[in-house]
This record gives C-alpha cells, sequence and structure tokens, in this order.
C-alpha cells in the first residue's frame, strides 16, 4: 500500500483517486507522519464486506478450504457438468 501525507493528497486528489478506481490501489492517508485512514475502491470495499459476509456463514470457511482442495487434486465436478 502507498503512504501519502494529507497535504499530498489534497494536491492530487483528482489523480489519485483515478488511480484508485482504475488500478485498484490503496492509499495510506497520514497527518503528522501518523496513519489516519485508508483509501480504496468502491469495488474493492464491495468486495471485501462481501467476503467478510460469506465468511461469517457457519461452516463456510470449512466448505470453501475442501472444494478448494478437491479443485487441487482435480477431484471437483466440471462447470459443464454442473449446469447440466
Amino acid at each position: 500500500m502507498n503512504t501519502i501525507a494529507i497535504s499530498q493528497f489534497r494536491a492530487d486528489l483528482p489523480k489519485l483517486i483515478n488511480d484508485v478506481d482504475v488500478y485498484m490501489k490503496r492509499l495510506i492517508i497520514t497527518v503528522s507522519g501518523k496513519s489516519k485512514a485508508v483509501v480504496m475502491s468502491m469495488e474493492e470495499l464491495e468486495s471485501l464486506e462481501e467476503t467478510a459476509k460469506i465468511m461469517s456463514i457457519p461452516g463456510a470457511k470449512a466448505s470453501i478450504m475442501r472444494g478448494y482442495k478437491q479443485a487441487k487434486m482435480n477431484q471437483g465436478i466440471s462447470f459443464k457438468k454442473l449446469v447440466k
């Protein structure tokens, strides 16, 4: 993550917001050298929130890990078979 002073952030705001949006950059905003805030794209925030929601479901992590291990060993069902 890139760290930037709030004064520099203010000066370059339009460009930095574009970089966050287009390149999925995250910025740590500092005030007097101390980290105070993070700027990230809406898309990334929504993704993090959705992940947190899914991971709060009891058993979700274990199920995801089981599927991941099966996929690595080619033991899963192909997408084509699944949608038939």
